[in-house]
């Protein structure tokens, strides 16, 4: 049935061996087809108050190659909270983002939540495969986080789009194969995920993910990840807070060059001089060859970012991170690029001083990036914007790629939890 929307030094020597190979001229995949070049250079595809909603907040993005830009957003009924009366919601653009199609509801819960948006394109396929969460009868994240409510209430989606994102086929509820037991909260990005296109898991979708033990009341991070185009899941690395300052929460991941995966994560604790850690996997994301550990190099607020790896360039394009830079508030946003695999990073571009929030960035055609991004002068989340990444910032990361930092000497990878597969659906 299909339905319409309605509107370590341990092992560094293979690292350094595995970075190396990045300096060619190879580069994450973006859409071989887009749309055509936009001649303007943003567009406000959700404002506050419009559509029957009090606010619009969690952008995701995603190329349809050959067809829309999809501009995914949880859209909030009656107040900026986090909890209530949320659906997620969707709109596209068939002009690289200057304008923008009617409101689609992709997911309604009723009275509850749904949300989290986080979209990528099956190459197998071409369909467009969207994981979301949903908090269920009536509950908050502080009743699930705390016991209050049962874990149980927390719970995670798959639907897909075999037409671009025009329509939708019903959620499909994944929560008994990627959640443990023991874990609370639990949330899926936001903001794209990957498809991988290297070595022997090419064609793997992988998901970042985050969630928080009822054992120890602490964060961490986790992947999800499928080799059948989104059929079945398993949760991939799972990397815990317990033992030091930081307390992993939402995260974003990239393809390097070479197959490495480089993921960034948010601090959620708010006690360290670093807003974000970051980590490596050399096996498609199913266990971390290095940890996390914290990025110093970015610097802004307790918020979700974004990272690309950008292709299409002359040589070799950069890695790029998206979030506010004022590491005081939810200001500034920035985009920042490295050039070696996020092991430096240095600004690139300040869209503006205004508040601003979450967001995502997205490939849109050969060696071309936008950033949809929550941002306002009164609130970070007056409206979401698209912007275009202007050429300049796209344009000088030649250099190869070293190896990233060395892990803690000594620090262990994490145990995976146990795979168990979701039945494709009947």
């Amino acid at each position: 049935m299909r339905v319409r929307a309605s509107g370590a030094r341990a092992g560094r020597r293979f690292l350094v061996l595995l970075l190396s190979l990045a300096a060619g001229p190879a580069a994450a995949e973006l859409p071989s087809a887009a749309a055509a070049p936009a001649a303007c250079a943003a567009s406000v595809p959700y404002r506050s108050g419009q559509s029957g909603y009090f606010t619009f907040r969690i952008p995701a993005a995603l190329q349809v190659p050959g067809g829309a830009l999809l501009a995914f957003a949880e859209g909030r009924r009656r107040s900026s909270a986090d909890d209530g009366d949320i659906d997620l919601v969707l709109r596209r653009s068939f002009d690289g983002g200057c304008t923008w199609g009617p409101l689609q509801v992709v997911a309604d819960a009723g009275s509850d939540t749904a949300g989290n948006p986080v979209p990528v394109i099956d190459p197998a396929s071409g369909d467009v495969v969207l994981l979301s969460c949903r908090t269920i009868s009536g509950a908050s994240r502080r009743q699930v986080t705390t016991g209050a409510a049962p874990a149980s209430t927390r719970r995670v989606y798959v639907q897909r789009s075999a037409d671009g994102g025009a329509t939708w086929t019903p959620q499909r509820d994944l929560t008994d194969a990627v959640k443990p037991a023991h874990w609370r909260w639990y949330a899926v990005g936001p903001g794209h995920a990957v498809a991988l296109r290297r070595g022997p898991h090419r064609g793997r979708l992988l998901i970042p993910a985050n969630h928080t033990s009822g054992r120890t009341g602490r964060s961490g991070a986790h992947s999800l990840y499928s080799d059948d185009g989104g059929v079945t899941w398993h949760v991939g690395y799972v990397a815990g807070s317990a033992g030091g300052p930081v307390q992993l929460n939402e995260s974003t991941l990239a393809e390097l060059p070479n197959g490495l995966v480089y993921v960034n994560s948010r601090d959620h604790s708010g006690r360290t001089d670093e807003a974000r850690a970051d980590a490596y996997s050399s096996d498609g994301g199913r266990t971390l060859s290095v940890p996390f550990r914290p990025q110093p190099l970015i610097t802004g607020p307790v918020v979700q970012g974004s990272v690309l790896l950008v292709s299409g360039l002359p040589g070799r394009g950069p890695l790029l991170y998206s979030g506010p830079a004022d590491p005081r508030a939810r200001v500034r946003m920035q985009v920042r690029a490295s050039g070696d695999g996020g092991r430096s990073w240095r600004p690139v571009w300040t869209l503006s001083e205004d508040r601003a929030g979450y967001s995502d960035l997205v490939g849109t055609g050969p060696g071309a990036v936008g950033l949809l991004y929550e941002t306002g002068p009164r609130t970070f989340h007056d409206t979401i914007r698209f912007a275009r990444l202007p050429a300049r910032v796209l344009s000088a990361f030649p250099a190869p790629l070293p190896a990233p930092p060395p892990a803690p000497s000594g620090t262990p990878s994490p145990a995976p939890f146990p795979r168990p597969a979701i039945d494709p659906p009947s």
